[in-house]
């Protein structure tokens, strides 16, 4: 049998030999000085050979204990070349499929079927959020602990949404995952449940004219970029999503007809389906469009480009520090606000509530299933948008003596 001493007096020759411990164990002396633990043994009548690695990093206790292991297997019936190259065959099996490779698999097979920007924005989140132990965990490993060990510490920081929006946007993952049969089950159905629900917020919104006409006046005093000035300036005008105002570009404004056709893939799904939108100018819309052309430079798409990514349009968050500097915050008043300020005042002042909700893009999922007529009600949404235009004028000079234009009610 060998030992330490022996073995460490092995020098190395010009060919290869082995030198043997008990059981078809050995040392194999390389003629480099390599020690390599082999088990020589015989299966379905043909010899072979296994490695247990080098010495002196794999010790003559821990070989010896292999060595034992080994022969019960070959004792089993085990071809223990055969099960290495399985388990090899196994492991280069889950690194291919780690939650990250099938999350990058499952983005490219959805290029077609979501806007980029949400795509992205779903891998921003992911790569984000998750930490790295799980994106590279082999999808078929995961189990429901580790998804709510990964979403408990965002709930617990007070992020519930986040939290839901994350074990979502995995579930998408998941049953991708499954319909390309890497695994049997999507771990985030597990844990439904587990999470305390989201408290649904309306977006705040003022919708008290005095105060209106106060904020308008604030906008008119603000101090920063000329961008994000404009933006301010349009967004309680035309009060569109904001996402669809930051990305607004030239080639969808038409200053002779008054009118911004904001494309299909911009919108959000009505029904499962994206529309296109329009939207018309009023006078005053026209004006602020006009003084940011002048100002745009040579290349530019955007009407609101983001001063620190060139190529890119305004961050998401602008409108809101925007806000935020004029001493508005997110219990008063946010950039999705706009939208409610304008159904609350409209409707109060008579317009039709079928005309403010196809100007808002609110399409009741029973219309999309007919042919969508994106010009409908136009006529009363070029008077009812030039009515809102000059209905915010009157706030911002004199609130208190405004009196509302109020539509003519139709049959």
């Amino acid at each position: 049998m060998l030992t330490e001493i022996k073995i460490k007096s092995l020098k190395p020759r010009a060919k290869l030999y082995r030198v043997a411990d008990q059981g078809g164990l050995c040392i194999e002396v390389t003629p480099g000085g390599s020690k390599l633990w082999r088990y020589r043994h015989r299966i379905h009548g043909k010899y072979t050979m296994v490695s247990f690695g080098s010495w002196p990093e794999v010790s003559i206790a821990e070989a010896r204990r292999k060595h034992a292991a080994a022969r019960e297997s070959v004792k089993a019936g085990t071809n223990l070349a055969t099960a290495r190259q399985a388990a090899k065959a196994q492991a280069a099996l889950a690194a291919a499929n780690t939650f990250e490779a099938v999350k990058e698999e499952w983005l490219g097979k959805n290029r077609t079927r979501y806007a980029a920007s949400t795509l992205r924005q779903i891998a921003r989140h992911l790569d984000t959020i998750l930490p790295a132990w799980f994106r590279s965990r082999p999808i078929r490993e995961i189990t429901p602990a580790d998804m709510l060990e990964v979403l408990r510490p965002i709930e617990e920081r007070g992020h519930v949404q986040t939290a839901h929006t994350v074990r979502q946007r995995c579930g998408l993952v998941f049953r991708y995952a499954i319909a390309t049969r890497r695994i049997d089950r999507d771990p985030t159905q597990d844990i439904r449940g587990a999470l305390p629900p989201i408290v649904v917020r309306s977006q705040s919104a003022l919708t008290d004219p005095v105060a209106i006409g106060k904020l308008l006046r604030a906008i008119d005093g603000y101090v920063g970029f000329p961008t994000t000035r404009a933006a301010l300036k349009l967004a309680p005008i035309l009060f569109p999503r904001p996402a669809n105002l930051r990305a607004m570009e030239w080639s969808e404004i038409d200053f002779d007809a008054a009118l911004w056709t904001i494309p299909a893939d911009k919108m959000k799904k009505a029904g499962g389906t994206r529309l296109e939108h329009l939207t018309p100018l009023p006078t005053q819309a026209l004006e602020i469009l006009r003084g940011l052309r002048a100002l745009a430079k040579d290349g530019d798409c955007f009407v609101f480009p983001n001063t620190q990514r060139p190529g890119k349009c305004m961050s998401g968050s602008t409108i809101t520090m925007a806000l935020r500097a004029l001493g508005y915050d997110g219990e008063t008043q946010t950039g999705h606000g706009f939208r409610a300020t304008a159904s609350t005042r409209l409707n109060e002042m008579g317009w039709r509530e079928d005309v403010i909700e196809r100007q808002l893009a609110h399409v009741p999922r029973n219309k999309v299933r007919r042919a969508y007529n994106r010009a409908e009600y136009m006529d009363e949404r070029i008077q009812m948008m030039q009515a809102w235009a000059d209905y915010l004028d009157g706030l911002r000079t004199a609130p208190n003596k405004v009196t509302p234009i109020r539509a003519r009610k139709t049959a």
